[in-house]
């Protein structure tokens, strides 16, 4: 039964993702922000005093905007007095920055939040080594002639060890003096010491999911996304961001997804993790990608009095923790708990939005939802969370077509889903995604009448 403090969604925008290192690795990934919350701010007619809090997901932290948040809020025109927080949950972040906001006006301390996430992974940085820094920092502070030549002798040997290091070990290797990829660093987990490919190769050999399997989920992703975006389906959730120096050029679509790419070009990829057993290939998992997106979040009350007509409402939500070695299967412990909490069970669940961070992490999930095992001795439960239907998972294709911009991809999941929900005329969505570390997060949305 509607109540004025349930907590509706009643416009969300993204900027179109694109695959890192190409059109959008000179913007800002608080330009990305600003776009979406500029766009959203347009489409929904929202008169921006009514704005009473943003919540931004990101994991990058640029260093010139520590609270991206608040530079996205102000330069999207977001009045002074609005307060804003970044927030930081990994995968996650901006369906973190929505649960936020979702408990700000359930509890009733807010009524009108925009919250979202931005994510520029070109522009993640190489992190020196600690003898560069120290001899760079001793340059900065030398002020004779004789202390400039010194420190300046002590930089370009720092600088040769890391070329060294760098030849003779490789470029994954750690060592003392080479300079560190913060990208790589970060999608390795510090408690078990190895990257997301991994974990994805362990699901794959334990729920004996082959390579074929893979590669033709993989595929489907591929098709569905160029369907989806050939029809203008996914258009309707994007916004055009145009490009610097000159802002002439922009892009209005997906970068990332082949409408061309056949089960056999996917065939020839090496595995990338695990290159003597693996099955995990550049093919069939996500690529890194800059993105960003935003929705606009109501009291059920302030949407009327407002006059907006909400899209969905947020009927219940979850996160839940898992070994870090399998964190690819958080989805499958956090959906129950979500779907308890709003009341429904997997059977009533009609689109789904799993991310996919790897092929074989959503197939691994989709069986754990269908076994009574794993609901048993995982979950606590007495039987299976639910049979799923491949035909209602990431129907405009997923991550690995369209990419995972780790600050953004759950702000994409709640957006594709709730105007899906509309357009199919489907009651009740699940999205959902795992999260690195060894956790999982679900949302389950309801369609508005």
């Amino acid at each position: 039964m509607a109540n004025d403090r349930d907590v509706v969604l009643v416009e969300g925008v993204r900027t179109p993702f694109v695959k890192s290192e190409s059109k959008f690795k000179e913007v800002h990934p608080a330009e990305l922000g600003r776009v979406a919350v500029h766009e959203l701010i347009e489409r929904s007619n929202l008169d921006v005093k009514m704005v009473e809090e943003v919540i931004m997901g990101n994991t990058g932290t640029p260093s010139d905007a520590v609270n991206i948040s608040r530079v996205v809020a102000l330069r999207a025109g977001i009045p002074q007095s609005v307060p804003a927080v970044s927030v930081h949950r990994n995968c996650a972040s901006a369906l973190e920055s929505i649960t936020t906001g979702y408990e700000r006006i359930k509890a009733g301390t807010l009524d009108v939040v925009i919250s979202g996430g931005t994510e520029n992974m070109s522009q993640m940085p190489l992190i020196m080594s600690r003898p560069f820094v120290k001899a760079f920092q001793s340059l900065m502070g030398a002020r004779s002639t004789g202390q400039k030549l010194a420190a300046l002798g002590g930089l370009l040997k720092a600088d040769m060890k890391q070329v060294i290091e760098l030849v003779t070990t490789g470029p994954m290797a750690a060592t003392a003096h080479k300079p560190r990829v913060s990208i790589v660093e970060g999608l390795t987990d510090p408690f078990v010491g190895i990257n997301m490919g991994q974990t994805a190769e362990i699901l794959a050999k334990e729920w004996e999911i082959s390579r074929e399997e893979q590669d033709r989920f993989a595929l489907a992703s591929h098709k569905k996304a160029a369907a989806a975006t050939a029809s203008g389906r996914l258009a309707e959730e994007m916004t055009p961001v145009f490009l610097p120096p000159n802002f002439k050029e922009f892009v209005a679509q997906d970068i990332g997804f082949r409408a061309e790419l056949t089960e056999e070009q996917l065939a020839k990829l090496k595995p990338f993790f695990d290159r003597k057993y693996g099955t995990i290939t550049v093919g069939n998992a996500c690529p890194l990608t800059d993105g960003a997106g935003a929705v606009l979040m109501m009291s059920r009350a302030k949407a009327k009095e407002l006059g907006h007509k909400p899209i969905a409402s947020i009927r219940g939500y979850a996160f839940a923790g898992l070994e870090p070695e399998r964190m690819g299967l958080g989805p499958a412990y956090a959906s129950p708990l979500a779907l308890k909490r709003a009341g429904l069970t997997m059977k009533d669940i009609g689109l789904i939005e799993l991310n996919e961070a790897f092929a074989a992490q959503v197939i691994a999930c989709l069986k754990a939802f269908g076994s009574d095992t794993f609901a048993k001795e995982k979950l606590g439960l007495s039987s299976k969370v639910g049979e799923v239907n491949p035909d209602i998972v990431n129907v405009n294709g997923g991550a690995i077509a369209l990419g995972h911009p780790v600050g953004a991809t759950g702000t994409r999941l709640v957006i594709t889903l709730m105007k899906e929900l509309k357009k199919r005329d489907v009651q009740f969505g699940l999205a959902t995604l795992c999260i690195g570390g060894g956790q999982g997060g679900a949302v389950v949305l309801e369609r508005e009448a």
